[in-house]
């Protein structure tokens, strides 16, 4: 079903009707901090001229509540990690595509209003908001959303899924097993020869996490059971990578207007600069910038430089993303490109590859936001 979005008010001698965009973030994964960073972020950056704001955050234990409208309150600088506070209230979505108005439930039962909302920027990370489960949620009213539907959510939350995907569509990706959940425990002895075969080092991870949560790189094989567990805590299915040696490149996709194919940024270069960070971990992506240089436009040739691009644009396709994604990949010494993920709502705080690659692509912060919305408003809800 195809809907039309309702303005938040009508038009008046103070200008046309703005867009009321509801800022959703927080959610019940381990980047809960840094999905209210990134909310920080883009509170600082939207065009209020433009866009009416209504922030709710999701608490760790799932309650939706409504937020301060602060980016400050919502930044990394504060000594310690934001967080959504548990509320004695709760906000309801609204009931199908005839209804688009907010409510606030208290505990007492009483209900006011938030007022209608157009659309919803979805900026969670993680399980439970980057998984397509959010997405079905807002899918099944017909509220648009910026971003990818259920099943490339889904399919970019799953590092184990997206490469089979990927692999599907012949694009050059690296080696990797995975672990079931159980499988380790069943056979502790077998998984250990069969990592070995992907030869040493290799890196551990949550099968669906991000920001480098629960990531351990493994140099022996004694390593094996500690980073399986801590790979464990954030999720029963695991993947461990066969380490590729080569520069880690960056690319920003934005989907296309009116059908149009998707645009790829120029890539970015990660660079860690500290040695005590092996590989570029939660502490430097987020806590630790003096670790890390973030160049961009990457040193590359331009043949490398189309060749990311271009293979970003393909992962983008291969999984039927829409809005925007993140796409990281290697490349090797000899300029072989090796696709390493895609991530479907990539960070947008102040340290985020995301926006600065637009912005050293000519597009910024505040244009990249609208852009993101407009795609959304542009989209039909539903099957498409």
């Amino acid at each position: 079903m195809e809907t039309t979005p309702q303005p938040s008010r009508p038009p008046g001698p103070e200008g046309p009707a703005r867009t009321r965009v509801l800022i959703l973030f927080g959610g019940r994964s381990g980047e809960h901090p840094i999905s209210c960073a990134t909310a920080g972020g883009v509170l600082r950056a939207i065009d209020r001229s433009r866009y009416d704001v209504v922030p709710v955050g999701i608490t760790r234990r799932g309650r939706w509540v409504p937020a301060e409208d602060d980016p400050q309150r919502w930044s990394l600088d504060q000594g310690e990690l934001p967080e959504v506070p548990e509320l004695p209230v709760q906000v309801v979505l609204p009931r199908d595509a005839d209804d688009r108005e907010l409510r606030v439930v208290a505990a007492d039962g009483e209900i006011r209003s938030l007022g209608r909302v157009d659309v919803v920027l979805p900026l969670l990370h993680g399980p439970y908001g980057e998984d397509g489960t959010l997405q079905g949620a807002l899918d099944l009213i017909d509220l648009p959303y910026v971003g990818a539907g259920v099943l490339a959510s889904a399919v970019g939350m799953d590092k184990h899924m997206m490469k089979l995907l990927f692999a599907a569509q012949g694009l050059p990706i690296g080696r990797f097993a995975v672990l079931r959940p159980g499988a380790w425990e069943a056979s502790p002895i077998v998984w250990t020869e069969t990592l070995a075969g992907l030869g040493l080092p290799v890196f551990v991870k949550p099968a669906r996490g991000g920001s480098s949560l629960g990531i351990t790189k493994v140099s022996s094989l004694d390593q094996l059971p500690e980073a399986i567990a801590a790979a464990h805590a954030h999720d029963p299915k695991v993947i461990i990578e066969a380490a590729i040696q080569g520069r880690e490149i960056e690319c920003a996709v934005l989907g296309g207007h009116g059908g149009a194919r998707a645009r790829a940024s120029q890539p970015g270069e990660i660079i860690v600069l500290d040695e005590k960070h092996q590989f570029y971990d939660f502490e430097a992506k987020y806590l630790d910038e003096s670790s890390v240089k973030l160049d961009c436009p990457a040193d590359l040739s331009p043949g490398v430089i189309a060749e990311v691009r271009e293979l970003a644009l393909r992962a983008f396709e291969a999984i039927g993303c829409e809005g925007l994604a993140r796409v990281d990949c290697f490349v090797t010494e000899t300029g072989k490109v090796i696709l390493n993920e895609i991530n479907t709502m990539p960070g947008f705080t102040r340290y985020s590859m995301y926006p600065r690659m637009w912005e050293q692509s000519g597009l910024d912060y505040p244009a990249l936001i609208d852009e993101l919305i407009q795609l959304a408003l542009e989209r039909r809800t539903g099957l498409r």
